[in-house]
């Protein structure tokens, strides 16, 4: 891995040295615009629709709207001055428990190294996490924007969570439709109850695979091969005509794979065969 900041952990008046890393990545498939006539990747030019003419980079500023086309410009030096921009890090504010933060807020994970030089303080502060089951609430700046955050234990290695603060979460009062008062039948209520508790499980992260991101793939390499797979068919999505009707057929559903006997391997690759 490669570290995408360098700085440290504030923790009273102990500054513990770290490195962060990222730690998830973006496996989605990447494709390119073409032009159809010759499969020439198209390129995007950054044009001035008044001087009708391309920019290039040394030329474009930035500027925020704060009337329909009337801009403030902001230059670096503008940017350099902010006190922010020049903290290098982590600074903790308070500790709560993980369960209080609502997962609303989360927006993306780093795992944070220790840096040789830090790697006693760094133990100390996992413990004593893992000892309080306590999560970190701190703030941090990376790539010029001041962010909220939750440090936490992961497996042994402390993870910085960024967050949204709380003026940038939607009430969801605004969600159209929603009922104040919650009105269900208690029979349905029930059967919804045993649904739930029915498809109950371990949270196992590895029994979840992307099936789109295969099936593209598989699609690829298809017409790699010079074949033209045949269209699938997408189920039609229909709205809940009858609740408790299909409340008790999802409940069949669950009991009748709960106590069927799951075919041996063997028997499964003859089945396909024949």
């Amino acid at each position: 891995m490669r570290p995408v900041w360098k700085g440290a952990v504030s923790f009273g008046l102990v500054n513990i040295p770290v490195k962060m890393y990222a730690a998830n990545e973006d496996k989605s498939i990447k494709f390119k615009y073409l032009h159809s006539k010759c499969n020439t990747p198209i390129k995007y030019q950054r044009t001035c629709p008044r001087c009708n003419q391309e920019v290039d980079w040394p030329e474009i500023v930035r500027g925020y709207e704060y009337q329909k086309d009337r801009f403030v410009v902001m230059s670096d030096e503008d940017f350099e001055s902010i006190p922010t921009e020049k903290t290098r890090t982590i600074d903790i504010l308070d500790f709560c428990r993980l369960a209080e933060i609502d997962p609303i807020y989360y927006e993306k994970s780093y795992y944070l190294g220790p840096e040789e030089t830090g790697k006693k303080a760094y133990n100390l502060f996992v413990s004593a996490l893992k000892n309080t089951d306590r999560v970190a609430v701190a703030k941090v700046v990376i790539r010029s924007k001041q962010a909220l955050a939750a440090l936490r234990i992961y497996k042994d290695v402390l993870v910085m969570e960024t967050m949204k603060y709380p003026d940038e979460v939607r009430s969801q009062l605004e969600v159209p439709g929603i009922e104040k008062e919650l009105a269900v039948e208690e029979r349905e209520l029930n059967m919804a109850t045993q649904l739930v508790e029915g498809m109950t499980a371990d949270f196992a992260p590895e029994n979840y695979t992307d099936e789109y991101r295969k099936a593209l793939l598989d699609l690829i390499q298809a017409k790699l091969a010079g074949e033209q797979p045949e269209p699938s068919a997408a189920p039609p999505v229909e709205g809940v005509v009858d609740l408790m009707e299909s409340l008790r057929a999802s409940l069949e559903a669950i009991e009748k794979e709960r106590f069927t006997p799951a075919l041996p391997e063997k028997v499964k690759k003859r089945g396909r065969v024949g």
